[in-house]
């Protein structure tokens, strides 16, 4: 996507409509450079009520610390979300807590440091955001599908959108939560595999969808790792000590236009696909 310009006012006293900016999994230093590079450029052009960024893999590239927080905050997110590697920094674990707009997975167990949503207002507009975590192939605390029921039965009333990250490994696992919740949120977007895909759309009922938003992070490698010890390991099934990939970064995920009449609706969904 070309971004040159902010969007037009809309005409007379039409109501403008919120835009809100999903960025895909921040990946070590290259994906915090390339954030910070990007984001503020993106903020001034496109004007977004909103930016959610995953912030998964900004510490050397699996979990996340207090000093990668502060960094994807000054970048300009509004709210980070986790997933599967939340609790690998132990320096975070308190901020887990005391951050209202820091999330880690909503269904992780209940004992565990932190919250899995947060209701924000910006520009009047009232924004729930859940941060949820797929059971197939991972090690959730609870089912993903009976615990989002149960946050939004709790934030619901208390907001204007809902917009959901859920990072899970199968892609019939989001396409399935994608459906469940069509009418029910403004948008689902999926996190975790790295790789954006190609099915961004507005489902039936109104909500805004995409399999996996991508990565921010480097393209010289695997998933955002260095390409050497990853082709070792799977060519020689032996252990490998991985470090982020520093070349060739790039910025990934959607702009979302929401409905400014109609509570939880999207209209449009766009990817953003811009190296840094």
């Amino acid at each position: 996507m070309t971004v040159d310009a902010a969007p037009p006012t809309p005409p007379g006293d039409a109501p403008r409509a919120p835009v809100v900016l999903c960025i895909g999994d921040v990946v070590g230093s290259a994906g915090r450079k390339a954030l910070g590079r990007v984001l503020p450029q993106l903020r001034a052009d496109l004007q977004p009520d909103l930016v959610i960024v995953n912030g998964e893999n900004a510490a050397g590239g699996i979990g996340i610390n207090v000093r990668s927080v502060e960094e994807i905050m000054r970048a300009g997110a509004d709210v980070i979300t986790l997933g599967n590697h939340a609790y690998r920094q132990h320096d975070v674990h308190a901020l887990l807590n005391d951050r209202e707009e820091l999330l880690r997975p909503a269904n992780h167990l209940a004992s565990q440091p932190g919250h899995g949503s947060c209701v924000v207002e910006r520009n009047g507009i009232r924004f729930g955001v859940v941060n949820l975590m797929g059971n197939v192939f991972m090690e959730s605390g609870r089912h993903a599908f009976s615990e989002i029921d149960a946050v939004l039965a709790k934030i619901r009333k208390k907001c204007d959108h809902v917009i959901v990250d859920f990072h899970a490994e199968a892609t019939s696992e989001k396409i399935a939560m994608g459906w469940h919740l069509d009418g029910r949120v403004s948008a689902m977007v999926g996190t975790h595999t790295h790789v954006p895909t190609a099915d961004l759309r507005v489902l039936p009922d109104g909500t805004a969808y995409i399999t996996d938003l991508g990565m921010t992070g480097s393209r010289d490698g695997v998933i955002g790792m260095e390409r050497e010890p990853s082709v070792r390991r799977v060519v020689t099934h032996m252990h490998q000590r991985y470090e982020p990939a520093e070349k060739d970064p790039w910025l990934m995920g959607v702009k979302i236009t929401l409905d400014p009449v109609e509570r939880n609706r999207a209209t449009a969904i766009e990817q953003l696909l811009i190296k840094a």
